[in-house]
């Protein structure tokens, strides 16, 4: 037997894989990542794509909103935090800037979240607010996009005078891949325009798919949204498979996303020759925390151009999943449709999604192609409702495995299976 580490909350989990299994590793083209962030934060501050600096930009005594992200991603927030407002503090005073937190659907962060996410320093000198897209009298209307789009918006940001956001750029299932206008279009929006951008409309069209911005129409919305509130300037970042920066860029938003966008590809997608029986996919904190977003390692691999589990395989995923299927008010309609529906009632759901139903929709269209095992969760009864397989061990996975398909296995292992992306040529 081989002996291999994946992911698995905030730690690595070693497990052997059965001699009768045949294993490919794939992982992604990240060779070195950036040593000192503060450093490299500086830097591209003093370097802005498309822009002057942000110490030309802002106009003393204006107020500044700070777009960041919640828990349910892993950029460096409370590294870049510091460095940009000592860019940006000459000019502005403290109680004329607010954070606010990129929550999207997802739940709002607590008090020790937001230390560690963002410093404790930033945490007591700042104001910092979470984005509630539920509630109506904090959120501005802007009229529509051009593909109908309702765009509500949080009055925090389309109030503010100059408006920044942070964010990742890595592989997305709508968006191609996310960071860019997104930590606003989408982060900081109202439940209709989040249900909206999620509907059949966009996840059924044929350019709305993972690792393709290019006639999208999801990732047009969302750039057309950001202009549309006038988001001034970004600071984003690509992270390797142990989530280090191994680059990071600031400026005009929709210059400096392409420029991270064509290094990320570089970085994400790989080329494979074939399908595979079974896929193992590492995800780690603080991904797995809730089913909702572990389950993107199982549709990521669904929705490439060619799915890369055979008709009838299975996709293990180890993941601590301490939160169930998820807090939020997405992750609950998630988990309602998935438990109450069966997969074909799912995919022939004919009314539009709410924000939250379409990840079960995604995940009914991969339950109907093959079996998803959930190792090690937490809460395995949530699993279960699901529709998923829970296995308290890998071995146990294994096991079920065997025990179905009885043949010789062929495996592929991603390692960081939300930011490798393996297309069959």
């Amino acid at each position: 037997m081989t002996s291999f580490k994946i992911p698995y909350g905030k730690r690595k989990i070693s497990f052997e894989i059965p001699n009768e299994f045949e294993v490919t590793v794939v992982k992604n083209n990240s060779k070195s990542h950036i040593s000192d962030i503060m450093e490299a934060t500086k830097k591209a501050l003093k370097n802005p794509i498309n822009s002057k600096r942000l110490s030309e930009l802002i106009e003393k005594g204006k107020t500044v909103c700070i777009i960041v992200t919640d828990i349910t991603r892993s950029c460096p927030d409370r590294v870049i935090l510091p460095v940009l407002l000592d860019e940006i503090k000459i000019k502005i005073e403290p109680n004329d800037l607010t954070l606010l937190i990129a929550s999207g659907m997802h739940r709002e962060m607590t008090y020790d979240e937001k230390a560690e996410k963002f410093g404790e320093e930033i945490v007591k000198n700042y104001k910092i607010i979470n984005h509630d897209a539920k509630d109506e009298k904090n959120l501005v209307s802007l009229g529509t996009t051009k593909n109908g789009t309702p765009i509500k918006i949080s009055k925090t940001a389309v109030e503010a005078d100059f408006l920044i956001s942070i964010g990742v750029v890595e592989p997305h299932q709508y968006a191609g891949y996310s960071g860019g206008y997104k930590t606003l279009s989408m982060g900081v929006a109202g439940d209709e325009t989040i249900s909206k951008t999620h509907s059949r409309k966009f996840i059924d069209h044929q350019k709305t798919r993972i690792g393709n911005i290019e006639g999208n129409l999801f990732h047009d919305d969302i750039v057309e949204i950001g202009q549309k509130v006038g988001l001034d300037f970004i600071i984003n970042v690509i992270l390797d498979e142990e989530q280090n920066v191994v680059d990071i860029k600031a400026g005009e938003p929709l210059e400096t996303y392409k420029t991270l966008v064509k290094k990320a590809k570089e970085i994400s997608e790989i080329s494979i020759k074939k399908q595979f029986d079974v896929a193992i996919c590492g995800i780690g904190f603080p991904k797995d925390s809730n089913l909702y977003q572990t389950s993107r390692a199982a549709s990521y691999l669904f929705y490439l151009k060619k799915p890369i589990v055979k008709n009838g395989g299975y996709i293990i995923i180890p993941a601590v999943c301490q939160e169930g299927a998820g807090k939020g008010i997405g992750e609950e309609r998630f988990f309602e449709m998935l438990k109450n529906m069966t997969i074909d009632e799912i995919l022939n759901h004919k009314p539009d999604f709410k924000a939250g139903e379409q990840r079960a929709f995604m995940m009914a269209n991969v339950l109907k192609h093959c079996k998803v095992i959930i190792v090690g969760s937490q809460m395995p009864e949530i699993v279960q409702e699901v529709k998923m397989i829970p296995a308290s061990t890998m071995d146990e996975a294994f096991e079920i495995i065997k025990n179905d398909l009885e043949r010789n296995l062929e495996i592929i292992l991603i390692p960081s299976s939300l930011t490798t992306l393996p297309i069959i040529n």
